[in-house]
């Protein structure tokens, strides 16, 4: 069997997500909760190709199996890219929070920077920032406090890029 891989996607992208959602579910027969057009576009396509030209061979099934059931799959990123680290201690596990924007020195280190005259000084802690005897979870809110108006943290200490 042979198809025209051109028309079918030309038929698929002007079909709505109910469409496509119905279309797939008529190839797996199984309703999709999926209401993202571009996905369900290429996965009903890989799907017709399967069905005409030979879907993943028995091989292929079967380490993809495997390395799922190993897998330590994570369902969302960290939160506020800060990776978790436990560590052991006489109890149970505590958790301590890293940092891992490359653009802040180590916990524990400053940062420094003159503004109108004055000298300020930002300590980097694990969890935030402290500033003046304050803790801020932001460069850009210690900014706010200084300026009194949003700036982005990173470029106010002119730390790199902002991202």
């Amino acid at each position: 069997m042979t198809i025209d891989v051109q028309k079918e996607l030309a038929a698929l992208e002007q079909m709505s997500v109910g469409q496509l959602q119905d279309c797939y579910a008529e190839l797996t027969g199984e309703r999709t909760r999926s209401r993202h057009r571009v996905y369900l576009v290429r996965r009903v396509i890989w799907l017709i190709q399967a069905k005409a030209y030979g879907g993943l061979s028995e091989r292929a099934k079967q380490r993809a199996e495997e390395l799922a059931r190993d897998a330590d799959v994570r369902v969302t990123p960290p939160k506020h890219s800060l990776a978790f680290i436990p560590t052991m201690g006489d109890g149970p596990v505590v958790r301590t929070v890293v940092s891992t924007d490359d653009r802040l020195p180590a916990p524990g280190g400053a940062i420094t920077r003159e503004y109108k005259g004055r000298t300020l000084r930002v300590v980097v802690l694990p969890d935030g920032f402290e500033f003046e005897g304050e803790r801020f979870r932001s460069l850009s809110a210690i900014a706010k406090k200084v300026t009194g108006s949003h700036v982005n943290g990173f470029r106010f200490f002119r730390l790199g890029s902002a991202a």
